[in-house]
């Protein structure tokens, strides 16, 4: 493949050659809105969901020490949860905006590979989910029921996979410039159009495919007599379905706009401020649709639940039994002494 020269690219509300009155309040138009998107996703969105995170993880852990086992689907929502706290922390290189980070090549090269693997991660590992919940209802599939009863090695197959293509988009952002800096995020502009390509394909389009067939069989196959019935099999696992339907909605989104920033980069051209405006508003969307995930397996997973629902019993039991302490009272005295 070869190299592309990617140095004429630029973000628009950095392009000098804007001068005329209309072009300068677009622009700062566009500043305000991006500035208020990323206050309310400092402010709400990234505490709920680290808080969430670290409320998963502990429950997880605290299971697996006093049962010394994980069943399978916590195994997979654990590994899922580490790589999408993974993605919320580097999403703190919004905190400059309505500005970029300023990196070099390399560092930002290197923020996007990181985050490449916790995007491709947390998809393909949501992907074995989805096929374990499957064969929880359609058990006769014994080669895949075997396949799954090695949650390990399927998460090791997983790992290396999205490493592969993490180091694939690494490649195609570029090899060169690595010392000069420039206006960074985790998905660089100066990126090659191969690099969104490679993305949408692989970190939307196949994963789609394989919810999609996944969610036909669920709803079109004939279960055995003995599995549970379609609604008793989703209200039994609610957390991953509204996941599904999270991640659907604001990746699609994001993933557009990767394709069109590719098709105006295949035009030599760096787009207008409102290009520029509507991919920061889905990229704060991806990082919120990460914090959200978080928040729907501490609230509908029955593992997480039910810990948090003996946490508040425990808290009420306590405030309870101290409200009907009981003070002892003294008695003031009623007779006064007659001169």
């Amino acid at each position: 493949m070869s190299s592309h020269n990617m140095t004429w690219i630029s973000y628009p509300s950095k392009n000098p050659s804007f001068t005329s009155p209309e072009e300068i309040e677009d622009i700062i138009a566009s500043q305000n809105i991006i500035s208020r998107l990323m206050h309310c996703y400092i402010a709400f969105f990234v505490p709920t969901g680290l808080i969430a995170g670290i409320c998963i993880l502990i429950v997880f852990i605290k299971n697996y020490v006093q049962h010394k086992v994980m069943e399978n689907l916590d195994l997979l929502l654990l590994h899922f949860t580490i790589s999408t706290i993974i993605m919320i922390f580097l999403s703190f290189t919004v905190i400059t905006r309505p500005d970029y980070l300023t990196a070099t090549h390399l560092t930002c090269n290197v923020l996007s590979f990181f985050f490449n693997f916790g995007y491709f991660n947390s998809q393909y590992v949501f992907i074995l989910t989805l096929l374990i919940l499957l064969l929880k209802r359609f058990p006769p599939w014994t080669a895949l029921c075997k396949a799954t009863q090695r949650p390990l090695l399927c998460v090791g197959i997983v790992l290396t996979y999205t490493f592969c293509l993490s180091l694939t988009e690494a490649v195609l952002v570029g090899t060169d410039n690595y010392h000069l800096e420039t206006d960074c995020q985790l998905d660089p502009l100066f990126a090659w159009p191969e690099y969104e390509i490679i993305k949408f394909t692989f970190g939307f389009g196949i994963p789609l495919f394989l919810q999609i067939l996944c969610f036909t069989v669920l709803l079109a196959k004939a279960a055995p007599a003995e599995a549970p019935a379609l609604q008793q099999h989703i209200r039994t696992y609610p957390a991953v379905f509204v996941i599904s339907v999270t991640m659907f909605t604001c990746r699609l989104f994001y993933n557009l706009m990767l394709l069109l920033r590719t098709s105006l980069k295949l035009q030599k051209s760096t787009g207008t401020t409102k290009n520029e405006l509507v991919m920061n508003i889905a990229e704060i969307l991806l990082f919120c649709e990460n914090c959200a995930s978080l928040v729907f397996i501490l609230s509908f997973h029955k593992p997480c639940k039910d810990e948090i629902l003996r946490v508040i019993q425990n808290c009420r039991r306590k405030t309870t039994a101290n409200n009907h302490l009981e003070i002892p009272e003294t008695n003031a005295p009623h007779e006064h002494r007659s001169q």
